[in-house]
């Protein structure tokens, strides 16, 4: 078993660590947070959207740590992780899931201070010395020498298999996306100054607006597939519910098509080949609740799909922001452990 570390314990760390710790081949150890190891261990048992885990987690009344199952995990309250002994307790990849250290020179550290051997990110890393990966997309991308592995965006991933089939069914002239995504811990509860984002709409109270925002995932995706650079973009819209997110998905084509192709195409792509399992593909008349917790990472509402002129095409995929990605998160990380650390074959396959 390879030993994890988890840098950072909100939304997605949380829930990495419970994909994760299902793992055999992954042994969580430690995580390092700024909150209390009260909180850390009351959060990750009780979630208000995903449920209680059905784990049995104990925490220990000193904040040293807590243990799943009778299994022990120690804890940190460091908000420089070089501070913390990853190095002591045979940490050999961290979980970088605080979305604060996106630049390689503040992730480096890891590797020259801490003695960590792999770095896989919950955020998109878009400087040389990263890879984002995909999965089910990039993978293969993966090698010995990519010691620092992104897991891109939660949109990313969403919009990435879409693009794929695409792009490699009918061509991409250019297209541009919006999001319908769920309020995050970057917004306010009630209209207040916003110390996480410089987005003034992020500072009104993300349960009561629609907010308009950026979103980089149009872009991103130049770091999966770089020859649509300068063809992609997008915005996003915050809504006022907790999970489940949409992506409005409109692409001018170069081969002239047809809404049948188009679904036929998608639904191919979920059924074999590397999206098995990651992209999905519903004929069903779903709304968002529906895929709460649902471990795809796009699942093509097929009902909704347009033509338009022949050459502009309109595909709506729904997508768990928070399960898909937390689950392609504890993914990559095991196929990175498995192939560059313990030198043995992946669970885990997109081929």
């Amino acid at each position: 078993m390879v030993k994890v570390g988890v840098n950072g314990f909100g939304r997605i760390g949380r829930l990495a660590f419970r994909y994760a710790w299902d793992d055999p081949t992954l042994e969580l150890v430690h995580v390092n947070d700024i909150c209390s190891c009260e909180s850390a261990s009351y959060l990750i048992q009780y979630d208000s959207v995903h449920g209680t885990w059905s784990k049995d987690v104990r925490n220990n009344p000193d904040g040293s740590g807590f243990s799943v199952d009778g299994s022990p995990v120690s804890f940190s309250q460091e908000s420089d992780f070089t501070k913390v002994d990853w190095a002591s307790m045979g940490v050999e990849m961290v979980l970088e899931c605080t979305g604060k250290f996106l630049k390689v020179k503040n992730l480096s550290p890891y590797f020259d201070e801490c003695g960590v051997k792999r770095v896989v990110v919950s955020a998109p890393v878009k400087e040389e010395g990263a890879l984002n990966v995909v999965l089910g997309c990039n993978h293969g991308l993966l090698s010995e020498e990519k010691k620092l592995v992104t897991n891109a965006s939660c949109t990313t991933n969403c919009l990435g298999p879409v693009v794929k089939v695409i792009k490699e069914s009918f061509g991409i002239k250019h297209g541009c996306i919006t999001t319908i995504h769920n309020v995050t811990g970057t917004q306010t509860l009630v209209d207040m100054p916003n110390t996480k984002k410089s987005d003034l709409r992020r500072a009104r109270s993300g349960m009561l607006n629609l907010c308009p925002t950026s979103t980089g995932s149009a872009t991103a995706i130049v770091e999966i597939y770089p020859d649509l650079k300068g063809k992609l973009n997008g915005l996003a819209v915050r809504v006022p519910l907790l999970n489940a997110s949409i992506t409005d998905c409109v692409f001018e084509v170069e081969t002239p098509t047809t809404a049948e192709e188009v679904n036929a195409a998608l639904k191919a792509a979920s059924e074999s080949g590397p999206l098995k399992g990651i992209l999905g593909y519903s004929e069903e008349p779903l709304v968002s609740t529906d895929y709460n917790n649902d471990t795809r990472s796009s699942i093509i509402d097929a009902l909704s799909t347009q033509v338009i002129d022949g050459t502009m095409v309109k595909i709506y995929a729904w997508y768990d922001n928070e399960v898909g990605y937390s689950k392609r998160m504890a993914e990559l990380s095991s196929i990175v452990a498995a192939k560059y650390i313990s030198n043995t074959e992946p669970a885990f396959k997109y081929e």
